[in-house]
């Protein structure tokens, strides 16, 4: 049961607690099921996600930041998510190449072909079955994050996460069969169950 499941979203949307909460529910099916996470997921891929999002006093260029974000993915790739998949695993990333497409291309303005063709090396082409966009507006999702430390991303001003925000629903609309876009500021419960009732239908069809 070969199923890849993305999590997508800006920043304070709640993609990190759906995205545990659908390994949790696959696990207590006795369903094989990986939960990894971007930047990291390994130990290469750590050290560059603690460089990218906290490093002080350091000037990263948006092309720099596209090409350690998609080293940090082609490890994270050959290492996790594609060895898990051919054993037909179930495998939920929290954070994927959208990110990178939302964040660099909309985000920072880097032309989107040359980010999207850079995406594809990294990932050798393999994209999720299932990309769950949690919407919620820029300035919401900001202000549930405003207790805690920020990183780089969550120290930009608004226009950036909106641009970010715009990207992402703009590549849901290109292909919606893949997209599933979830109102993030429905209870958490309530969010789960819609995600859940699509994952139900890709494991059935699976099943098939």
């Amino acid at each position: 049961m070969s199923i890849f499941i993305t999590f997508e979203g800006g920043e304070g949307c709640g993609k990190s607690v759906q995205a545990k909460a659908l390994y949790r529910r696959l696990s207590e099916l006795d369903i094989p099921v990986v939960l990894t996470h971007e930047p990291g997921g390994t130990p290469l891929g750590k050290k560059i996600a603690r460089w990218l999002k906290w490093a002080q006093d350091t000037d990263v260029s948006p092309l720099a930041e596209l090409l350690l974000f998609n080293r940090s993915r082609a490890q994270l790739v050959d290492e996790v998510i594609r060895p898990n998949l051919e054993k037909g695993k179930v495998v939920i990333c929290d954070r994927y190449a959208d990110s990178t497409t939302a964040y660099q291309s909309y985000g920072r303005g880097l032309d989107l072909e040359m980010v999207k063709a850079i995406n594809d090396a990294a990932t050798q082409g393999l994209k999720p079955n299932l990309t769950v966009l949690l919407d919620i507006s820029a300035e919401e999702g900001l202000a549930r994050k405003k207790t805690k430390r920020q990183d780089r991303f969550e120290r930009e001003n608004i226009a950036f996460h909106q641009r970010v925000r715009e990207g992402y629903l703009k590549l849901a609309v290109s292909d919606p069969e893949r997209w599933l876009v979830v109102d993030a500021t429905q209870p958490k419960r309530k969010i789960a169950e819609i995600i859940w009732q699509r994952v139900s239908q890709l494991l059935s069809t699976e099943a098939d």
